[in-house]
């Protein structure tokens, strides 16, 4: 049996009562797939590579090196995606520079409102709502701002993937814990066959990375490896979509 990311997190009984529920199962793919990549921006990777401890002294959200060590795995996703011509959609965040609307932020996560530093870091030139230079979208590919966990929530991402007639997204980025699961448990509410790519989505917290996982795979998704995932997209056929020109009309 191939080891799990959650095997050190979980005990013999618990594996026994998922075993014996039956959880965990594999709903499989779709056949008109979205690759969706949540918040890989400069707030939540940093700058540059560098502890977590040590970027968190410039960037108050960042994952430190887990965001580095995903960024290879989601250039190949999405380079994979872009040659069959399966859409790829990415998410940001938005607000307004007074942060009024950031609402039931500063309730449990203030974002640096009270902390001697916050995000868009003032030492550098990125605003941290940017995606990172590594990934960066292209012509055809879409982007949502959002302002909540979920990358359907008060967003038109289910509009677009209406649009596009899909029937599955293939979820990576960041944090696992928060807006990947948001989103990944969202899409599974509507209906889509819901994919989460291991080692393309990264956390803060190793605990909170792996036992979100675990969640994710036993009811709501399949937790898969990029090579499989990949695998599965070269399988597809040629450009099943009308993606967006990129031009101006």
């Amino acid at each position: 049996m191939t080891e799990k990311i959650w095997d050190k997190y979980i005990s013999e009984r618990d594996q026994g009562v998922f075993d014996a529920a039956g959880f965990g199962q594999s709903a499989g793919f779709g056949e008109r797939p979205v690759l969706m990549v949540i918040d890989v921006s400069y707030a939540f990777c940093g700058d540059k590579r560098e502890p977590i401890l040590e970027a968190l002294k410039t960037w108050k959200l960042t994952c430190g090196e887990a965001a580095w060590d995903a960024m290879p795995v989601l250039v190949k996703l999405i380079a994979a995606a872009h040659a069959k011509g399966i859409p790829v959609i990415y998410t940001t965040g938005y607000g307004r520079d007074d942060k009024w609307d950031r609402g039931s932020w500063a309730w449990k996560n203030p974002r640096g409102e009270n902390l001697e530093h916050s995000e868009p870091a003032p030492k550098t030139n990125r605003d941290g709502n940017d995606i990172v230079d590594e990934i960066a979208p292209e012509d055809q590919d879409i982007v949502v701002f959002k302002q909540k966990p979920s990358a359907f929530h008060e967003a038109p991402t289910e509009s677009f993937l209406n649009l596009l007639n899909a029937d599955s997204v293939i979820v990576t980025g960041t944090t696992t814990s928060g807006c990947v699961r948001a989103t990944a448990v969202d899409a599974f509410s509507r209906n889509y066959h819901v994919s989460v790519v291991e080692d393309a989505c990264f956390d803060r917290s190793d605990i909170s990375h792996a036992v979100s996982l675990l969640d994710l795979h036993a009811k709501y998704a399949d937790v898969l490896p990029s090579d499989a995932v990949i695998d599965y997209i070269n399988g597809l056929p040629d450009n099943l979509f009308d993606l967006p020109s990129g031009e101006a009309v």
